[in-house]
Parts: structure tokens; sequence; C-alpha cells
């Protein structure tokens, strides 16, 4: 049978950024990797941590938001007889997560940013949009979200929050922007200089304001937004670079026939302060996210958040003494336990990252890499032992 270029989905062709606006009501699908990992103190081996839901709610911060591609800007490409259609001219496989998007975006620079979960920061806005999100653990039972983005454009990000250095780690497997503010003092005194060459930092409490805005419906320190528009002006500024740095990549594989698909599949993460979920919808081939139960939506766009990878990470995690005062732990170098949720099916495998910079790989089994699906990709990274529950 003919594919459809991109797995012969209308919907994943307008990008995983515009699948929100395709939910149904069958949907049920959660991505999850989980790993454990001994930290190696006091060595170049990173630590990292887990985190925690977002709410949903519809919220625009910005008193100017920069406006953001409709679906009708992609084109839908149909199957010919000849087989599968030719990428549009000018487009290009985006670098993060497989998409395809004018080449200009495709290859842009990834933008890492640090967003907050605290419940009051709740909804939080731009994830949609992301090609790919982190969350994980933080201080005082709290989790926190570094989400990047590539192709896909924001027209609010926020709020953003601190640096932690287990993060640090996953945005320089990208030789990704990394915008923060602040950190702790392990962040901004060590990590972050001993990374200087593998990420680009920008920093509102360090020279980097720049980018980043104060918004008056909500209270300091959840306050600071920024977008994708201006993220890209300030770090040409800055003399940063505006496109990929050709890091090394993940596969990727195109859509299952529909007609191959399961049914749906149910995924149930939980947290310190809620719980996140996924439900599969074979309709959209795609996992439409719940904060606490209620279904995710993006203030920026009021899209609903959809997931095309979900990965459960298990990680050591723990408090540890640091320049300062006790700082959170995450073991995110090494290797560990994950599942890699995909199509509405579960991969029991391993995540492995040999380095403070190596890209995170997750391997099946059979010791095989696990390929993702064209689109946006969901990193979970839990606490070992956490109970994550999920449909075989």
């Amino acid at each position: 049978m003919i594919k459809q270029f991109l797995g012969g989905r209308a919907a994943f062709l307008r990008s995983h950024a515009r699948l929100a606006s395709a939910v149904g009501a069958g949907l049920a699908v959660l991505v999850i990797v989980g790993a454990g990992l001994m930290l190696a103190a006091g060595s170049g081996k990173a630590s990292q941590a887990s985190s925690s839901p977002i709410a949903s709610a519809t919220f625009s911060p910005s008193p100017s938001p920069t406006a953001s591609p409709t679906p009708s800007e992609s084109p839908t490409l149909e199957p010919t007889d000849s087989g599968p259609t030719a990428m549009p001219s000018g487009w290009a496989y985006s670098d993060l997560d497989g998409v395809p998007a004018p080449a200009d975006k495709a290859h842009r620079l990834p933008m890492a940013i640090m967003i907050d979960d605290n419940k009051v920061a709740r909804p939080q806005s731009g994830i949609s949009t992301a090609s790919i999100v982190y969350q994980a653990m933080a201080d005082g039972g709290e989790d926190r979200y570094m989400m990047i983005w590539q192709e896909g454009d924001a027209t609010d990000i926020g709020p953003v929050r601190s640096a932690r250095p287990y993060f640090v780690y996953w945005a320089a497997e990208y030789k990704a922007l990394f915008g923060h503010f602040g950190g702790d003092a392990q962040s901004l005194q060590q990590t972050i200089p001993q990374m200087s060459k593998y990420i680009y930092n920008e920093d509102d409490l360090n020279g980097g304001a720049c980018p980043y805005h104060r918004v008056s419906t909500r209270a300091a320190p959840h306050n600071a937004y920024t977008n994708t528009n201006i993220l890209m002006s300030c770090l040409l500024k800055r003399g940063y670079p505006a496109t990929f740095q050709k890091t090394p990549g993940r596969p990727f594989v195109d859509d299952t026939l529909a007609a191959d698909l399961p049914a749906g599949q149910n995924i149930n993460i939980p947290y310190r302060t809620g719980q996140i979920g996924y439900r599969f919808d074979p309709a959209t081939d795609s996992y439409l996210r719940l904060v606490s139960g209620t279904v995710e939506l993006d203030p920026a766009n009021n899209q609903q958040v959809h997931a095309r990878n979900v990965v459960i990470m298990y990680q050591t995690y723990g408090m540890v003494p640091s320049i300062d005062h006790l700082r959170p732990v995450v073991g995110n170098i090494g290797s560990g336990e994950a599942v890699v949720f995909k199509e509405g099916k579960a991969i029991v495998g391993t995540w492995k990252k040999t380095s403070t910079t190596a890209v995170t790989r997750l391997y099946d089994k059979s010791g095989k890499e696990i390929p993702f699906v064209r689109g946006s990709i969901f990193m979970q990274s839990v606490p070992i032992g956490t109970g994550v529950t999920y449909d075989k």
C-alpha cells in the first residue's frame, strides 16, 4: 500500500504543533521512559531531576503577541500513484523531531527554555508548539520543565524560571540556546561555565534581559515570559548562531497505517503536585495530554496539547549539599530503565546518556535503538520506583 508523505496523515503533516485541533474523545496514549542511575558525586557524572504536571486553562499573558502559523500555512500532501509525495520545495525534516517544515525553521537553532511548574504558574504557555519537552523533579517536592522549540513558533512562552544542572546537560545535547532566570549556585558558578561550548546562555539575571518581559496578570516570580520571535532576534544580537549546530540526531520513522493502530491506550504518571496523563487517539496517531485529569490547553493558542512520542525515564533523585544550599540532583548521566510510548504501544527498554553532552538514546531489550515517529517528544523523568501505570 502507498503511504502518504509522513505516514499518510494530513493532521500529522500539519505538524505536531497543530495536532491539538484534531483531538477526539477516544485519545489514549502515553509514552513513558524510565531509568535508574547512580549519580557519581564529585565527578563529571551529571545529575538530573523529575517533574510534575501542568494545569490547563486559557491564559494569554503577552500584551502584544506575535502571530503564529495557522494549519492552512502547512500544505496537505496527497499520495500519488507513483508513491509518497515529494517534500515541498524549500522544506526539510526538522533536526529535533523529524517534522517537515520550511528549511529555515527546520534547521533553526534550538531554543531550550526553563519553565515553572508551581501550581500558580499553570497553565504554561507555548508547550503545544515545542519540539521536545522535558519534565523532571526539582526543589521542594515540585517539578520543572525545559521546553525546546525548533520549527514551531510560540507567541508566548512561560513562566520562565531558573536553571538546574541536569537541565543544562539536556540542553547541551542540542547545542541549544539556554534561556532561564538565574539558577542555583551550582548551575551559575560551575555547570553553565563548564558547558559554555555546548550551550548559548541567555540568563535574564546575568546580562540576558533582551528576550524577556514581565506580565502584570501574574505575581512574581511566576510572571516572566518570552516568545520564539524575540528569542531569535536576541540571540542574533548576542552573536549566537541562528542555525542548528549539527549535533547527533535521533532516528525517525513515518506513521504506521491507520488500520494497524490500536484502539487506544492510557498512561498515568504521578508527580508530587499532580498527575500527568496521556490518552492515545488512533484518528490522529497522537497522545492527548492531561494534567490532574484535565485536558491541557496551551494559553498561547488555546490548543489542546498532544504528544507524538512519550518517554518515561526512571532516574535517581535526591537532595545534596551545594555551594549555597541543598539542591536537587537527578541522575541523567549513565543508563537505566525506560519505557517508550508511540502509536499506542509501549516498548520497555533502556535510556542511555554516556556524557554530559551526549544525546539521550533509547534502546529496546535487544539493544536496538528505538526510532520515534515524526513529531513532538515528551521526556518524563521520574524517580526510580515511581508508580507509573499504562495499558499494555
